[in-house]
């Protein structure tokens, strides 16, 4: 890769910040499961502090400290934990944990500690150093939300209408689509960049994203940071902790960017592994209390900024058995500003996006949406809620035409609005134009 001489400049000042202050050392004095018990300086130690067990041969596995007892440090490690023992050196530095990102980095796979793992080579450093775990901006410096967001996706853009800056939960069990609805926002949503994680994603399905789903003009203008399911609970918390970083950068430049998480479950689940290891007593369905302390944490931090730039979110939640009620789902749909729910029988049908309308919200609306065609989405709003009410009487034919009117106009033009919530992968429509086709269904002219 060749850089200009600016570049490489940067590049040398981003290589002198990384330099550590001081080193410090302890020793490995107990391996539990994928707990590490470190003694040595505990007074120098602390919480999120990088520590590198050396394994010999000039190896060594990363670990982070996740809690201090008062005769050890205890440290869970991003990588396998196979070779380690007893009195093996824990190199432990002030270095803070984050990274430099650059605008180089569009078109990029990284993992959870921002190493590049497809085959573009290294990775370009910016000067901007973007810690792993920074605060949310102050809720009384921040902008309020922008104006309409474009998100290229009929349901969407219609029904549940958001704005910049704005955050909104993809509510779906398994196999029903999240994946191919993430994919088309990427490329069809009007944003400058796309920040993707894929957080306990399937190895196979990876590829499958990157070259089927996304394709390469969608990831010419994205970052997608990678974390399978089989690597430790502390990398997969990691990628999603990068995500977040990698948004940020692009938000302090003045750019709208599109940040996408597959899933928030994962980063639960990876975050209750690691809390359950050092000690914390389990709670509801076995997470662990900084689980519902840190989701606000890592959710906050996306929306608008202080300045110009914008963070529009959408986070994917992983129901449980189909259960949105259950305390993931819960938690996040209390935090976020809007769902959108997927439902399975949708899918069955073979209508996608499989968006259940009725009980999807955008906060933000009706101020999001065009007033002049509001009234045509409450109208279309009212024709799917009517249709659905009656949905198993006329599947039954225990339904006799003629005896309510509003019935059979909800019979008449579902098929039509059935249609127009059915989108193809690779298909794309305008705001506006979805504004004047839902219209035109419903039969309610814009004033």
């Amino acid at each position: 890769m060749n850089l200009t001489p600016e570049s490489r400049i940067n590049a040398l000042i981003a290589g002198l910040d990384r330099i550590d202050s001081f080193e410090i050392f302890g020793r490995v004095a107990g391996i539990r499961g994928l707990l590490i018990e470190i003694v040595g300086p505990l007074e120098l130690m602390e919480i999120g502090g990088r520590v590198r067990i050396e394994t010999g041969a000039g190896k060594f596995v990363m670990a982070e400290i996740i809690g201090v007892t008062p005769e050890y440090a205890l440290a869970m490690p991003f990588g396998n934990v196979d070779g380690l023992r007893r009195g093996m050196r824990a190199l432990v530095t002030d270095r803070p944990s984050g990274v430099f990102p650059d605008h180089s980095w569009l078109g990029r796979v990284l993992n959870g500690l921002g190493e590049p793992i497809d085959s573009g080579g290294a990775l370009g450093a910016g000067v901007n150093f973007m810690p792993f775990r920074a605060d949310p901006p102050p809720a009384h410096s921040r902008r309020r939300l922008g104006p309409p967001f474009q998100m290229g996706v009929r349901v969407l853009d219609s029904f549940l209408t958001c704005c910049k800056g704005q955050r909104m939960g993809i509510f779906a069990g398994s196999g029903v689509g999240k994946s191919v609805l993430l994919s088309m926002l990427a490329r069809n949503a009007a944003s400058d960049v796309a920040v993707i994680g894929l957080i306990g994603e399937r190895g196979r399905e990876v590829q499958e994203f990157l070259q089927e789903d996304l394709g390469e003009a969608g990831l010419a203008r994205s970052v997608v940071i990678v974390a399978t399911s089989d690597e430790p609970a502390l990398m997969r918390r990691q990628a999603a902790y990068l995500t977040l970083s990698v948004a940020e950068y692009f938000r302090d430049q003045g750019l709208n960017v599109l940040c996408m998480m597959d899933s928030v479950t994962r980063f639960a689940m990876a975050q209750r592994e690691i809390g359950l290891a050092a000690g914390e007593p389990p709670t509801t369905k076995g997470y662990t209390p900084t689980v519902f302390t840190e989701l606000p944490r890592l959710l906050e931090r996306a929306g608008p900024g202080i300045d110009e730039g914008t963070i529009t979110g959408l986070f994917t939640v992983l129901v449980d058995g189909d259960d949105h009620n259950e305390p993931i789902a819960d938690a996040v749909r209390g935090i976020l500003d809007g769902h959108i729910v997927m439902q399975r029988a949708i899918a069955a049908r073979g209508r996608y996006p499989a968006v259940n309308v009725l009980q999807s919200i955008s906060r933000s609306m009706p101020r999001s949406c065009d007033p002049e065609y509001w009234p045509s989405i409450q109208r279309a709003r009212s024709i799917l809620s009517t249709y659905a009410d009656m949905e198993e009487l006329i599947r039954l034919g225990a339904y006799r035409a003629g005896s309510s009117a509003e019935v059979d106009e909800a019979i008449k033009l579902y098929p039509l609005l059935d249609d127009f919530l059915r989108q193809g992968k690779e298909e794309s429509t305008s705001m506006s134009d979805t504004y004047s086709r839902l219209a035109e269904i419903v039969g309610v002219s814009a004033t």
